[in-house]
């Protein structure tokens, strides 16, 4: 059970492992763009190409999907990047059901531990397989693994690692099961626990002020989706653009903080303690380009400033 391309690795790993999927459930197809075309899952897409019988209920709690459930009579439910499950649906198979979470579970349980992981400015996550309850992300612990996060890495870079070590995750997982030799855990008690709630757009804009590190931290968390964005400023006109790309520059100055300093090669954010320079950003209606490709046709302002 799955959607987006982070399930995608598990279920390829799953079938190039000779695994019996008696089903793939997957989110109902969705119209997209401008022609409101039908858009399938990325789950969806490689399991028609591997011929995988494929589910996509719109309501887990309908009497005739739960009968199609029970009727493939699988033993082991897989879930990966899916949404929450009502308890007949869990409880069906004799293994029971077990999530992979993009975390190392208690800390940022939720829909995004990806970039929250990089947001707060964290050195390491990783990867918990665990079996699911009642609630969201609290199950008993299988499986975790531990990875480092580099200093620059992004949302998008962080994503693929644990992606690909998740899947082999899932494997061990499902080999421990296979073979009974599992034993699990209950997830500690944590006193601060740091979560990972849904990222809306008021969460993405970049508040200048705060210190160097934070912005920076926040940058590379969103990016490249769903990015940060900010308030460009120049004269009577405001724009909503947004930031995938930047280095820190330490250095001390007087310039109001969101000023912008611009030469023929280089944009640079005065904030607190150093500058924020921009490499990749996003003018509204245009594509993603790098600064170079900007300044060929864009022009700031003296007065131009980031909010």
């Amino acid at each position: 059970m799955g959607t987006p391309d982070f399930a995608v690795a598990t279920l390829k790993t799953l079938v190039d492992n000779n695994y019996n999927i008696v089903g793939v459930i997957t989110a109902p197809d969705k119209p997209a763009g401008r022609g409101q075309k039908l858009n399938q899952s990325a789950v969806k897409k490689y399991a028609v190409e591997q011929n995988l019988n494929v589910l996509q209920p719109t309501n887990l709690k309908d009497d005739a999907f739960l009968s199609e459930l029970k009727s493939l009579e699988a033993n082991l439910q897989i879930i990966v990047a899916f949404r929450m499950l009502p308890k007949q649906v869990w409880q069906m198979p004799e293994y029971g059901t077990f999530n992979l979470h993009a975390s190392l579970l208690p800390h940022y349980r939720g829909a995004a531990p990806i970039n929250w992981a990089l947001i707060n400015g964290e050195t390491k996550t990783g990867i918990t397989t665990f079996f699911i309850d009642e609630k969201i992300d609290t199950g008993e612990i299988i499986m975790q693994e531990e990875l480092d996060i580099t200093p620059n890495e992004n949302a998008g870079n962080l994503h693929d690692r644990l992606m690909t070590e998740g899947s082999k995750l899932v494997l061990k997982t499902v080999k421990a099961i296979e073979e009974d030799t599992l034993s699990t855990y209950i997830q500690p008690e944590v006193e601060h626990i740091r979560t990972a709630y849904k990222i809306h757009k008021h969460t993405c804009k970049i508040d200048w002020n705060l210190p160097i590190d934070i912005i920076h931290n926040k940058i590379r968390g969103l990016s490249p989706y769903p990015a940060a964005w900010s308030e460009l400023c120049v004269d009577e006109t405001i724009l909503a653009v947004k930031i995938y790309e930047v280095s820190k520059i330490i250095e001390a100055h007087t310039l109001e903080t969101g000023s912008i300093i611009s030469d023929k090669n280089s944009v640079k954010i005065a904030v607190k303690g150093g500058y924020i320079e921009i490499h990749v950003l996003q003018l509204p209606g245009k594509k993603k380009m790098d600064v170079k490709s900007l300044l060929n046709g864009f022009s700031f302002t003296k007065n131009s400033k980031m909010r």
